[in-house]
């Protein structure tokens, strides 16, 4: 049997690791919430939670793949106590990464798209004219097709070279790159008149903020971005786990993913909030801010077309780095459970993955009149609630509870893949921690998005919701207790 591939280095693991953590909800999401909610003080709450939350979870998804040597396809059937049916679960993770694909593919389109456009100065123009730019691009479906299925051959071919040609290659390159335009554009944003205001609606405390908000709500919104900026849950960090050496714990492994993924999205605030201030525009989240709110910025800035042309660069290699990262996860599921060669499981993924892609794009043109959650939503909008608010909650809840359950992997034997090579070691006075501390946490985090989300459409669409939530909940619970009595240690 051929062996398994691996990281050529240790720096090629931390950067193909980030690169999948470092996603478009870093930019657009991160400083806008983080100046809503009380700007400094906001980022202390957060990287609390990053610290007891996102961290743990992340050494949990790290140990599965590195502790089977296999992606999700067979890390619980090689790791499971016997009689357990934890194996059942790998179907969560490769629905979850599809889904994601479904929408993100046309999203990472969008950057390339707005990358060509920005180089042929079809940008330039005043506020009305930015906006139908973004307008028409979403009305095109022949044009969002065909940028998404560049942006699906690009990642794809990386793929197709393996580990270290392919994907660790490729991605060290872009997520250099990326580092280096981050700093550049943030240094940029902060020369620009009144940028110092925004810095500090950025990065001062604001008591008043947290105030108008309420504690509760900061609170939560720390917790609940700390949770989703990793991309924990659907088994896109565990397959580079199964593919790393035992040379080093994966404490500290996992703790230089999350300190490179903050940085980029710490950075990302310089970037975005002085430029907002410097031309008097709020620093609105979603979309429009990259793709309206950013382009009008750039028109009125001295050499706004090549910083453009350098954000939405920077932009297509945050969305490209994902894809890869999240394909390689489907391709490695592939090849186990069908025993295919890399090339003909990427040839089928390129078909497969250009097919599902098109209802997300057709939501926004042809089948704009299909809103399944409600008036004004898109199918898009469907998917990503799949992933955001079910498979990634539920998949982490069930990667913790594996870890520390005695009928899953089993607690010792977590903390001794953990604790292999030289670093930081993990306590195992953190056990009572992953069994309950956590499972409750990421529990409160799911049942407060089903909250949020269904709370507007009234009591009955609210309640009926929350049985849903709670019914998945009980599966999930009752599955994780088959083979309690069996189970050794």
């Amino acid at each position: 049997m051929k062996e398994r591939e691996k990281f050529k280095s240790r720096l090629g693991f931390i950067l193909v690791s980030a690169g999948c953590a470092v996603g478009l909800g870093n930019v657009w999401k991160f400083p806008y919430i983080c100046g809503q909610n009380g700007g400094a003080a906001f980022i202390l709450i957060y990287l609390f939670f990053l610290i007891t939350l996102g961290f743990p979870i992340l050494i949990s998804e790290f140990s599965i793949g590195r502790g089977s040597g296999k992606s999700m396809a067979h890390a619980y059937d090689n790791l499971e106590q016997k009689g357990t049916k934890w194996h059942f679960f790998k179907w969560f993770s490769f629905i979850g990464l599809l889904l994601l694909m479904m929408f993100y593919t046309m999203v990472g389109g969008w950057m390339l798209y707005y990358v060509y456009r920005s180089c042929t100065g079809e940008l330039i123009g005043d506020a009305d004219h930015v906006a139908e730019c973004f307008n028409s691009m979403l009305a095109d479906g022949k044009t969002m097709t065909l940028w998404a299925f560049i942006a699906i051959i690009v990642s794809f071919a990386v793929c197709a070279f393996g580990i270290q040609k392919g994907i660790e290659k490729v991605t060290k390159v872009m997520m250099i790159a990326l580092l280096g335009l981050i700093i550049i554009l943030a240094i940029h944003s902060l020369t620009l008149d009144n940028a110092m205001e925004g810095v500090k609606f950025y990065l001062i405390p604001n008591l008043d903020a947290i105030r108008e908000r309420g504690l509760g709500t900061v609170v939560f919104d720390a917790m609940s971005h700390a949770f989703f900026t990793l991309s924990i849950g659907i088994g896109s960090m565990e397959i580079f786990g199964s593919y790393l050496d035992k040379e080093h714990s994966l404490v500290g492994e996992a703790g230089n993913v999350v300190v490179l993924d903050t940085f980029v999205a710490l950075m990302a605030g310089f970037i975005i909030i002085p430029a907002c201030f410097a031309f008097g525009v709020a620093p609105g989240a979603g979309p429009s801010l990259l793709f309206i709110t950013l382009p009008n910025i750039f028109n009125n800035m001295a050499g706004g077309r090549v910083w453009g042309i350098l954000f939405f660069v920077f932009m297509s290699f945050a969305a490209l780095s994902t894809i890869i990262a999240v394909f390689e996860g489907i391709v490695a599921f592939l090849m186990e459970i069908l025993n295919w060669s890399r090339v003909k499981t990427v040839l089928i993924c390129i078909v497969g993955i250009s097919v599902l892609s098109l209802p997300a794009i057709l939501g926004f043109n042809v089948l704009s009149m299909v809103q399944p959650m409600g008036e004004g939503s898109t199918i898009m909008d469907l998917e990503d609630f799949f992933v955001s608010y079910n498979l990634l909650p539920l998949g982490s809840l069930i990667m913790v509870l594996f870890c520390s359950r005695k009928n899953g992997w089993g607690w010792d034997n977590f903390v001794d893949e953990v604790n292999k090579g030289r670093g930081r070691r993990m306590s195992n006075k953190l056990r009572f921690y992953y069994a309950y501390v956590l499972p409750i946490v990421i529990l409160v985090i799911y049942f407060k998005g089903y909250y949020d989300m269904f709370a507007p459409m009234g009591t009955a669409s609210l309640l009926a919701w929350m049985l849903i939530a709670v019914a998945l909940v009980s599966f999930i619970l009752i599955f994780s207790l088959i083979g309690q009595g069996k189970a050794e240690g």
